[in-house]
C-alpha cells in the first residue's frame, strides 16, 4: 500500500504505453482522504492520524546505539548481500526454536527481506505467472491482492473474518476450480479485520494444501502484538509447514523499527531458494549497519517487546471503551495494532469512504475506510493505534462532535 502520507498522484489515464501490469491496478481509494489530510497540514491543522499503521515509537535505545556503533565501521558501508548476512539469519532461527519450537536452517530456509512488504512481493513474482491464481483473505490488505497483479496472477478474495468457514471455501474452490488455486495466502492476526485463529486452523491448512497441491504464505506481520494472553501460532509450527510454504515476519511493529525495513521469510527451502534467486536480480539487500542492530534487538530486546505490545493493549483500551460509549459495536482485537470497527447508523449509509472524508473533514480524525479493502471491508473503518492513550482520547472526543451531527442531514 502507498504511504498514506504522501501526496496521491493522479489516477487519470497514462498517455504513454505503459505496462500492461500497471493498467490493472484499480484507482487509490485513498487519494482523496490523503489530499485533504495534506491540505489540512499545510495550513497548520492538527490531524490525529489513525490511518495507517505507522508507528510512532521509538526502538528501545540499545538498538539506536548498535547502529551509530555499526555506522562508524567503513566495512559496513559497501555492499551487503541479498540474503542477509549469516548472523542475523541465525539469530532469527534462534528467535522461532525460543519462540515456537520451530527448527530453522539459516543458510536454507530463511532469507532476509527489506521489510516483509517487499519480500513478500518479490516471492509472488516468483511463484506466480500468467493463468496462476492465488486465494487472498478478505477485507484483503492491499499488497495481498496487488502483489498477484504485479505478477500477472489472478485473484480470488475469500472472507477471512470465520476461519472455519475460510477453510471450507478453500477447499470448494480447490474442488470446483480448474486450473486449482496455485497459492493461498493466510494473514493472522489479520489486517484489517484483527481476526485470530489457533494453530488447528494451519494443521487443517496444510492438510488442504497438501490434498490440492497448493503453496502457502503465512504473512505473520503482528506476531508479537497480542492481548489478555492471546499467542498467535505460527504456522510453521504446524506438522508439514515446511513442506508447502513459508512465513513472512517483520520487525516493524515488535521492535518500532518500521523505517528500518528488516523483514524475513523462512520455510520451505525451495521457496526461499526462488525468492533469493529473485533478490539477487534486484536487490543487494539491507544495509549491513542496520542488519548488525537488528541482531542485537533480538538478543537483547525481548522486555522492549512485551512493553511494545502492552502500550498497545493500553491504546486498544482506551479506544475501544471510548467508541463503546458512543455506541458504536465493537469488539476488542485480541492481537494487531488496528481495531475494526463497524459504523453504527445512521452514518453506515454514507458509506466507509464518505464517512472516513466527514471525520477528516469535520474532526480532523484521519482513518480508513473499509471500502479501502475491498468489497468485504465496506461499513467498517480500520483504526490504527499508533497514536499516545491521550490523543486517543481526544480523538474519541472528536468523533463524537463529527456524530451530533443531525442524523436528518445523512443521505
Amino acid at each position: 500500500m502507498r504511504n498514506e502520507s504522501d501526496i496521491p498522484f493522479s489516477d487519470d489515464p497514462f498517455t504513454i504505453p505503459v505496462a500492461e501490469r500497471i493498467k490493472r491496478l484499480p484507482p487509490y481509494l485513498f487519494g482523496k482522504i490523503n489530499k485533504l489530510k495534506y491540505q489540512k497540514r499545510v495550513a497548520g491543522i492538527d490531524v490525529i492520524d489513525l490511518g495507517m499503521g505507522n508507528p510512532t515509537d521509538a526502538p528501545d535505545p540499545l538498538i539506536a546505539e548498535k547502529l551509530a556503533e555499526a555506522i562508524k565501521d567503513p566495512r559496513n558501508h559497501r555492499y551487503s548481500v541479498a540474503n542477509g548476512i549469516e548472523n542475523l539469519r541465525k539469530e532469527v532461527a534462534v528467535r522461532y526454536w525460543k519462540r515456537y519450537g520451530v527448527r530453522l536452517e539459516p543458510n536454507k530456509e530463511i532469507i532476509a527481506t527489506i521489510g516483509s512488504k517487499e519480500g513478500f512481493s518479490h516471492m509472488c513474482l516468483a511463484l506466480m505467472g500468467p493463468g496462476d491464481t492465488a486465494i487472498v483473505p478478505a477485507p484483503s490488505f492491499p499488497i495481498h491482492v496487488y502483489s498477484v497483479v504485479l505478477a500477472s496472477g489472478n485473484v480470488i478474495a475469500l472472507d477471512v473474518r470465520n476461519p472455519e468457514q475460510f477453510l471450507s471455501r478453500i477447499a470448494y474452490t480447490c474442488q470446483h476450480l480448474y486450473p486449482k488455486p496455485k497459492l493461498v495466502i493466510a494473514n493472522f492476526p489479520h489486517n484489517p479485520s484483527a481476526t485470530v485463529i489457533e494453530q488447528e486452523f494451519f494443521n487443517d491448512l496444510v492438510a488442504l494444501a497438501k490434498k490440492y497441491n497448493f503453496l502457502v504464505i503465512s504473512d505473520f506481520a503482528y506476531a508479537d502484538i497480542c492481548y489478555d494472553g492471546y499467542k498467535a501460532p505460527s504456522f510453521l509450527a504446524s506438522p508439514g509447514a515446511f513442506d508447502v510454504g513459508v512465513e513472512f515476519t517483520t520487525m516493524s511493529k515488535s521492535y518500532s523499527m518500521a523505517g528500518w525495513r528488516v523483514g524475513f521469510c523462512c520455510g520451505n527451502n525451495e521457496m526461499v531458494r526462488a525468492l533469493a534467486t529473485i533478490k539477487g536480480y534486484y536487490d543487494y539487500g539491507i544495509f549491513q549497519a542496520v542488519q548488525i542492530a537488528a541482531i542485537v534487538a533480538m538478543r537483547h530486546c525481548d522486555a522492549a517487546v512485551e512493553s511494545v505490545a502492552a502500550e498497545y493493549q493500553g491504546r486498544r483500551d482506551v479506544l475501544c471503551d471510548g467508541l463503546s460509549r458512543l455506541g458504536w459495536e465493537i469488539e476488542k482485537p485480541k492481537a494487531g495494532m488496528f481495531v475494526w470497527a463497524k459504523i453504527p447508523e445512521p452514518w453506515d449509509k454514507m458509506g466507509s469512504i464518505d464517512f472516513a472524508m466527514k471525520l477528516l473533514d469535520e474532526g480532523g480524525i484521519a482513518v480508513s475506510p473499509g471500502r479501502g479493502f475491498g468489497d468485504e471491508g465496506e461499513g467498517f473503518l480500520r483504526l490504527a493505534i499508533v497514536e499516545n492513550s491521550q490523543r486517543l482520547r481526544q480523538a474519541v472526543r472528536q468523533i463524537g462532535k463529527v456524530m451530533r451531527a443531525e442524523p436528518a442531514t445523512i443521505e
